[in-house]
């Protein structure tokens, strides 16, 4: 059950990584990789963050985390403001918080048995003695579907999916309140996939957890998650109820990622739409909106010089909690057509 009250709360997240060269290794340039991202994530529900590789949604990730620090902006958890927060005071919102990577072997010891690495934590922030570590990383073993004689095996003996299982055991074992899934079935079968999403949704229900699901595959995020963000070149450009977001896409950017989902049958197509260009550098990203030069809007307006000089403020639409960031589809849509002379 979601609560209406949001467990996490993110303001103007900026993260910036500095180019470094030259004799004096000097700051030549920085990497905009999160640039002004505000959204909540609410208590029990499952926020679905979404976009093409290099756009920056496995750095908010890690920025809520705290596993790097922001340029600037704010993180709020449980009413907590945790930007500055550094050291042992740190410590125990670490176990409030936890993450399933990616790549479920990178992430293993691959010397160390599999019930070692899941109680890790557990002797980390010193929960219990032996008996009640060993009886506690067992029931989550159970919890995920892995068997107790796979207590004493090693990484390399696991398939992917049983990789990702142990996984999701380790990131559980402290209970906590919020769970960043950093694509965690993207390095797996599309079999296997399922009932790693099934699994974790089952969990959420059970444990009372709280999702920020990092994706890049649109099916998955629409199976999984509650509300979506969508996120370019560093800024989210649209939020919505999962089910308003895939029924009605808003923003041109949104559009195009949900015309490339395939349609499990041969005798139906979906209209394709196909953007230019390649992706900007986040290094130099356009002026005004970032998604203009691509936009499949900028032919039928002419290329209007506010998508190029200013850039659009997530807005609400209407009275939903639907917001998106274009000239175009917010409530000054009519203004700004006006304005150009349509």
């Amino acid at each position: 059950m979601t609560d209406a009250r949001a467990l996490v709360e993110v303001r103007n997240l900026v993260k910036n990584f500095p180019i470094r060269g030259g004799i004096l290794n000097r700051t030549l340039a920085a990497v905009k990789a999160v640039d002004g991202v505000s959204f909540d994530i609410r208590r029990g529900e499952t926020l679905g963050l979404v976009g093409e590789s290099g756009c920056g949604k496995t750095t908010v990730g890690r920025l809520l985390l705290r596993l790097i620090d922001p340029t600037s902006g704010t993180v709020w958890f449980d009413g907590d403001d945790i930007t500055r927060v550094k050291g042992a005071a740190l410590k125990p919102y670490r176990r409030r918080m936890q993450i399933i990577f990616q790549d479920p072997y990178a992430s293993l010891d691959p010397r160390t048995p599999i019930a070692d690495s899941i109680g890790d934590g557990l002797r980390i922030h010193a929960l219990g003695d032996g008996q009640q570590r060993r009886a506690k990383v067992s029931r989550m073993m159970d919890l995920v579907g892995l068997a107790t004689y796979h207590a004493r095996r090693y990484p390399h003996e696991f398939s992917g999916g049983q990789r990702q299982r142990i996984g999701i055991a380790r990131a559980l074992v402290l209970e906590p309140d919020l769970v960043v899934c950093d694509e965690p079935v993207s390095a797996l079968d599309v079999s296997i996939q399922a009932q790693v999403l099934n699994l974790l949704k089952s969990l959420q229900q059970e444990l009372g957890l709280t999702y920020l699901f990092v994706a890049h595959n649109m099916g998955v995020v629409e199976h999984i998650s509650d509300r979506v963000a969508v996120m370019y070149l560093g800024k989210i450009v649209e939020v919505a109820e999962q089910r308003q977001l895939f029924r009605e896409p808003v923003h041109p950017y949104t559009q195009a990622l949900l015309s490339a989902i395939p349609i499990p049958d041969p005798e139906l197509k979906r209209q394709r739409i196909i953007l230019t260009g390649d992706v900007p550098s986040p290094v130099n990203p356009p002026s005004g909106c970032h998604f203009h030069p691509r936009c499949p809007l900028r032919e039928s307006l002419e290329e209007p010089a506010i998508c190029a000089t200013t850039e659009p403020p997530l807005m609400r639409l209407g009275t939903g909690a639907h917001e998106a960031a274009c000239h175009f589809r917010g409530p000054h849509r009519e203004q700004n057509l006006a304005a150009i002379g349509r």
